[in-house]
């Protein structure tokens, strides 16, 4: 497991959560979460926060097991270039790319049906509701959130692709944690200047998937991969 990727992956999920704050903050500020009693506050706002890693890393292990599919091919590598040009890809397209369709197909009706579940358990306060309110969260529709799945693929592996996922939603909880806490802690003008960065660390996570991908034999940027092969070839028994 490459330690850069997950570095990365942690940052882009820091970055990425200014975005979060505003997509999702409305969300974390109606749970009732009362910042006075301090342990409590805690106990709750990690309840949520974790709900929402959960669904990240559940969709970073099934992404990993196609991944694993794909490499148990002997196709890693190539599925590695893909991964990040697909990734630089996604950094480059206009955000509101397919956005005037989006009420007229069935991901709009998934996405309200998401939306309608959230409703219902934001009207309850205990432990549990508050779980499966970070778990639906997580389903919510985000391009950072694309981008970290997308990575999760190429990492080849159940394991890798929930772990590339977790580090990514870890990385999401520092700011929303402390948006629930202190409500909007990071002004509008401030975000949207570092929201521009996000672009290129999304195009450093693709180029990174690319050079792994290229098998150069640098350490950690590119190490030596052996793709495995499904006659057996090389496996000792």
């Amino acid at each position: 497991m490459e330690i850069s990727l997950l570095l990365i992956a942690l940052m882009l999920g820091l970055a990425s959560s200014l975005h979060c704050v505003g997509m999702c903050g409305p969300i974390a500020f109606s749970l009732g979460i009362n910042p006075e009693n301090k342990i409590d506050f805690t106990f709750r706002n990690l309840t949520y926060q974790l709900g929402r890693v959960t669904t990240y890393s559940v969709l970073g292990a099934i992404l990993g097991i196609f991944g694993y599919g794909i490499s148990f091919a002997g196709l890693q590598n190539p599925l590695s270039i893909a991964v990040g040009i697909l990734m630089i890809l996604l950094a480059l397209l206009p955000k509101n790319l397919g956005a005037a369709h989006l009420g007229r197909n069935s991901f709009a009706r998934i996405m309200y049906k998401i939306k309608s579940g959230l409703g219902k358990f934001l009207r309850q306060k205990n432990y549990s509701s508050l779980y499966i309110t970070g778990l639906l969260n997580g389903l919510l529709p985000c391009g950072a959130v694309y981008a970290a799945l997308t990575g999760s693929m190429a990492m080849g592996s159940m394991g890798g692709g929930a772990l590339f996922m977790m580090c990514f939603g870890l990385g999401t909880i520092p700011l929303m944690f402390a948006s629930v806490l202190a409500g909007n802690v990071v002004s509008l003008e401030i975000r949207q200047k570092i929201l521009k960065f996000l672009p290129y660390l999304m195009v450093l996570l693709g180029l990174l998937f690319i050079l792994r991908g290229l098998n150069l034999n640098i350490p950690i940027i590119s190490p030596a991969m052996e793709s495995l092969q499904i006659n057996g070839e090389g496996h000792n028994h």
